[in-house]
């Protein structure tokens, strides 16, 4: 079984940036573990179910449970994947990923007991599972993942894939069934670049080039002061991109994901220039430096509030990819104990979603994982250093 590895990342820094020593890469031809394995311990149920304690509902989400599939392909940790899986498709899908788009929100239920709160799906999350089960075959040599992630991304197209007058192909939020025109709402964090090279190998007649050309387009044209917002939308009778009609211009804790995307992209991804080109409005804020912005009107580019450790592990590609060594650098430093550091530890512990940022941006700058030039994943897979980073 072929398998590419990446390049440990830090490698390709010069000194002068001063990582810290907890960054670098291990000796001995380990690699670090504590950030994957401390946050499946907190976060995966034995049953295989992804919790975000800060939520009321104690809830999961198809996003979570994507990424944790992701994240065990990333970590050649199969149990968690299986798990992972088999909870997922029993409790979102109705018992098959195969015949049912996964609801996107489980959880305590205001009636009482636990279920599906939500039975809408949630195509990123759709887009995430069809990756992992695509490489986990490929990786594994399990063909079965990559019949049901082919099953899966037949729904999606089937349900998520519309042709908008004007634009062409593109994937919605959610089912068609419950979206409208002639304004139709988008969100360019549900369509990593890469994940859409790799279903255009997978599928090369399907959607996918159409959906990542018009995916690039919209990030130009939504994105005019470098900022990309949470939502837009596009207007049939406009015939252009506009303002989101409930969410507005913000950018915030969705729009976080798009420089992060961005930034893992291949050297040799032929839009990758393009995207950071058009995404400059965080480098410009976090040279000056400081952290990045919690939210930003994307018509204006006024910037208000403090983001998140997470934020600053999100942008750590996104920095690398632009060569700014001392804007990474600083982001580096405003990253908590558990997740890699000799620093002081946080008072509790992060929430599901800042330590998801981290474990892409940071696990990406290690060196852990990179994607290829047609979005397939590239582990690092070597033995775990007997003393790991925990949460």
């Amino acid at each position: 079984m072929h398998r590419r590895h990446a390049m440990t990342a830090l490698a390709l820094l010069p000194a002068a940036t001063a990582i810290p020593a907890w960054a670098q890469p291990s000796p001995g031809g380990c690699i670090a573990m504590g950030d994957w394995t401390g946050f499946a311990a907190r976060h995966i149920q034995p049953d295989g179910r992804v919790i975000d304690f800060d939520t009321p509902q104690q809830q999961s989400t198809s996003e979570g449970q994507s990424y944790a599939l992701f994240f065990s392909v990333v970590h050649d940790d199969r149990r968690n994947f299986e798990r992972v899986l088999a909870w997922t498709e029993t409790n979102l899908s109705g018992g098959s990923l195969a015949q049912r788009l996964p609801a996107w929100l489980w959880g305590r239920k205001t009636e009482g007991g636990w279920g599906v709160i939500d039975t809408n799906p949630a195509s990123d999350a759709e887009l995430w599972i069809a990756y992992a089960l695509l490489e986990a075959a490929r990786l594994w040599n399990e063909p079965r993942y990559r019949t049901l992630g082919r099953a899966l991304l037949a729904l999606v197209v089937r349900d998520e894939v519309v042709t908008l007058a004007g634009l062409g192909r593109m994937l919605l939020p959610w089912s068609r069934d419950v979206a409208s025109g002639p304004v139709w709402r988008l969100n360019a964090s549900y369509m990593p670049l890469q994940l859409l090279r790799r279903f255009q190998q997978e599928e090369p007649t399907g959607p996918w080039r159409e959906i990542a050309d018009n995916t690039v387009r919209m990030i130009a044209e939504v994105s005019p002061q470098g900022f990309a917002p949470d939502w837009c939308a596009w207007s049939t009778e406009r015939k252009a991109f506009v303002a989101d009609p409930d969410k507005g211009t913000v950018g915030s804790y969705d729009a976080i994901r798009v420089y992060l995307w961005a930034g893992m992209l291949n050297p040799q991804e032929p839009a990758r220039a393009a995207l950071l080109k058009s995404l400059y409005g965080p480098r410009r804020v976090v040279e000056r430096p400081q952290a990045p912005p919690e939210y930003v009107d994307t018509a204006t580019g006024v910037v208000r509030g403090t983001g998140p450790a997470g934020f600053s592990g999100a942008l750590l590609p996104y920095l690398k990819a632009q060569n700014a060594m001392p804007a990474l650098t600083a982001q580096l430093a405003r990253i908590p104990t558990d997740l890699g550091g000799t620093r002081v530890p946080p008072k509790a512990p992060l929430p599901y979603y800042e330590r998801m940022l981290l474990l892409f941006g940071q696990g990406w700058l290690d060196g852990r994982y990179a994607f290829g030039r047609h979005g397939e994943l590239q582990p690092q897979w070597r033995p775990p250093c007997p003393s790991t980073r925990t949460a």
